[in-house]
Formats: C-alpha cells, structure tokens, sequence
C-alpha cells in the first residue's frame, strides 16, 4: 500500500473522532475546560497518536493539531534533497500573576506580551495564557475580568490555544464567604460590591453562583503544562499511570519538560504532590464542592463569625488550604537563597518539571527568577491596589531535529515589562539523542 494511503487509513477515523468528541467539549455555556474535561484531553490525546502516526510512517506531511507547521531541514549533500520528515515544535506560554481586580493594567499586559490584539481579543500570537490565580478582590473590576477570562478561553480554543487558569487564596477565601483577615481592612472593596446587582448577590455568586460554577469548571489549584505535545496535554500527570499513551515520553529524555503553575507554592514539606497535578486538583475540587454545598451557607465575615472550612473537611483538604498548602506557602520567595535551592530540585524530581512558576508574594522590582530560574516568581503588584511594575513571564519553547541526527532543545523565558525593557531570565539549550 503506498505511503500516502497507509497515513490516510490510520490517521482519518481517528482525526475524524477526535473532532466530533471536541466539537461535543466545547458545548459547555462557560467555554470547555481544557485542563479539566476529558473531551478537549481526549482530542489532544488523539492528535498526539496522529501526530506519533504520522513520524512512524515518516510521511512528508505537515501537521497543526499541537505542533507548530513543520520546518524542512534540506541535506544538500543528498542528490535527492530529501526533505526532512521530522517535525520542527515550538510553543510560546505567557503567564500573569495576581491580577487583583484591575482589568485595565490587565489587558495593557495582555496587549503587550501579545496574548491579545487592541481589541483585547484573542490574538493568536501565543499558544497558552496561564494566569496564577488571585484575580478577585482589592479592586473594582471582578465582573469584567472574570467574563473576559471565559471570553478568552473560548477563543482561544477555536484556534488551538489554550487558557490555563489557577485559583488563588483569594478566590477560596471568598467561597468560604471569608472577605477580611486584617483588623479595619476589607479586600473587597464597597465599590466592587456595587458592581453587583443586587449588591447582596455577590455572596451568592462566589459561594453557589456563576462565578463559583466557573472555578469549579475551568480552574484548578495547580497546573502541569508539558512543553512538548508528545508528554500530553495540560495537566497530564508526573507520574504518568501505567497504561497511559503518555507514560512512555514522561520516562524518557523528555520527561521532565514541563512547568508547574499554582499560585502560592509547592512546598517541600507539602506531602501530596504525586501524582502531580491530580493530587492537588482533586483535593481541591472536593474542597471546592464541601463549599458549595453547605446548608445553610454562611453570612460574611466580618461582620459574621469567621465560617471556617465545612464540616466533614478532611485533614488532606485542610493540608491543601493551610500554612505549606499550594495556595499560601511563601517559602520559595521569603527564603534564602542557599536553602531554595538546596530544596528545589526534589520537588522538581516529584513533579515531573524544570521550573517552578507562582504569584501570591509580590516582587517589587520585578519577576524574581531564583536557582538559575527553576523558581519564578510572577506576581509583582499589577494592580492599581499596589502599583507595581506591569509585567508577563514569556517562555519560548523550541525542539527541532538536526540535520545530523538528534534534536535539539531550547527554553528561552524572559520577563517582560510594559514601562521598561525585558529582561531574559534564563536560556536553556539540550542535545537529545532520541526523543523515547
């Protein structure tokens, strides 16, 4: 059977099925969650087998489901100019940290780091968006920022991109119906809970509503995005389980070609990062959903008694939201620099991942890269509440075969600013002999 058809029969039914099973994910009125649901990490799964297809039959075939379009590598010294088989992969993620109720330093970052065109639409430009939690509270702008975070999402499906979104302290806090801890100073501001209508809606939105609908449907606690398609699709595990079309890339030279994202930090001492993400996510989500169903719900605090985690909360669930939990640990941050990066490197092992990202503890002078940038510390006080610099992590994420034999890898992640230039913050090059 020639070439050409044999390709055609193994990759069309499955291309085919992928499609209607994405088309089915992306019903949802919020926009599909694509670190949650299985119809998008089923599609992607799929196209992971059609793209694997594809470089076992070594077709001249150019493919765009997580790839970017592949990039001929000529070897002149063949009188044939054979084209090269292999295909050229590149993504580029940006990420934003706490963005604190401030829509209009939000999309001026937005608008410069590329992730959306002057008409703060999904611009195409990028392939993920991650936002490290911490949206809500401080400022005015709740409605806006949260519809425009499901607005993105749903664009940047249609082509291919995707929107990592991770729940921070602040977002538990309010569905706890907690919206003060200090004495005098409340987070939510009067003005924002005008924004509301009725204003008294508010409560029920966090706790039982929409927005409360939207965090358990298209957010989680943490996030593991692979760099490269062939370890899976967004919030694939690190151990992959036995069984998994993805098990054998995250054991091999690529295995630990990805990042984490939460958004106060993965603590050492923290005892359930593995298998990461699911670990956290699940216990998150079982928290999430104790929230939603308590009966009666709490009245805010202040001026009612702080309401506390519900009853039944189970002593993992209490670890996730406590002092070393991924939603409040600051030890990668307040820590010196020695003991970081004495500890780092485990938590890496276990997660599966080169470097660590998270906001939660602002940096004043700009995104803070620590242990040659395996810890990245994005949240810099954007909002109008802080006025810190307006900034973006950029990562540029390269693997193209040369034209010898092998491959070669490379993560180029900068900092970048609105009101001053970019800074590069750590430039990684690998040779790889084989990718499995």
């Amino acid at each position: 059977m020639p070439r050409r058809t044999t390709l055609a029969f193994i990759t069309l039914p499955l291309l085919a099925l992928s499609l209607a099973y994405y088309a089915k994910s992306s019903s949802s009125p919020l926009g599909p969650a694509p670190h949650l649901g299985t119809g998008l990490q089923f599609s992607l799964a799929l196209s992971g087998l059609i793209g694997y297809a594809q470089a076992a039959v070594q077709a001249p075939f150019r493919f765009k489901t997580v790839e970017q379009p592949a990039q001929a590598v000529i070897d002149t010294d063949d009188p044939d100019c054979a084209l090269e088989p292999r295909p050229r992969f590149s993504r580029k993620i940006i990420a934003v940290g706490d963005i604190h109720g401030d829509i209009g330093n939000a999309e001026r970052i937005l608008q410069m780091s590329g992730v959306v065109d002057e008409n703060n639409n999904w611009s195409g430009k990028v392939d993920v968006l991650v936002q490290t939690g911490d949206i809500i509270d401080r400022g005015d702008d709740t409605i806006e920022l949260f519809n425009w975070m499901e607005d993105l999402r749903e664009q940047a499906l249609a082509v291919n991109g995707i929107v990592l979104s991770i729940l921070g302290n602040h977002e538990y806090m309010n569905a706890i119906a907690c919206v003060v801890i200090e004495v005098d100073h409340s987070y939510v501001l009067e003005s924002e809970k005008k924004t509301f209508e009725p204003r008294e809606s508010r409560l029920q939105a966090v706790t039982t509503g929409w927005l409360a609908d939207a965090w358990a449907e298209n957010y989680t606690t943490a996030a593991r995005l692979p760099l490269h398609g062939l370890l899976g699709p967004p919030n694939t595990d690190y151990p992959a389980p036995d069984g998994s079309a993805f098990a054998r890339a995250n054991a091999g030279p690529l295995s630990h070609a990805a990042f984490s994202f939460v958004h106060g930090g993965l603590a050492p001492t923290y005892p359930n990062l593995q298998p990461f993400p699911s670990a956290i996510n699940n216990l998150g989500a079982s928290l999430l959903h104790r929230l939603r169903e308590r009966k009666p719900q709490p009245q805010p605090h202040p001026p009612s008694s702080y309401p506390g985690l519900p009853a039944g909360t189970t002593r993992e669930e209490a670890r996730l939201y406590g002092g070393d939990g991924p939603l409040w640990y600051r030890g990668w941050a307040d820590e010196d620099e020695k003991k970081v990066c004495r500890m780092v490197d485990d938590v890496l092992e276990k997660t599966g991942t080169r470097r660590m990202v998270m906001g939660h503890t602002p940096q004043f002078d700009g995104i803070a890269a620590r242990c040659n940038g395996k810890v990245l510390i994005i949240d810099t006080g954007i909002s109008h509440a802080y006025g810190g610099p307006l900034s973006a992590l950029s990562i540029e994420y390269t693997l193209e075969p040369v034209k010898s034999g092998g491959w070669k890898e490379q993560e180029i992640v900068k900092a970048l600013y609105a009101d001053h230039d970019d800074e590069l913050l750590a430039v990684s090059t690998r040779d790889l002999e084989d990718l499995w």
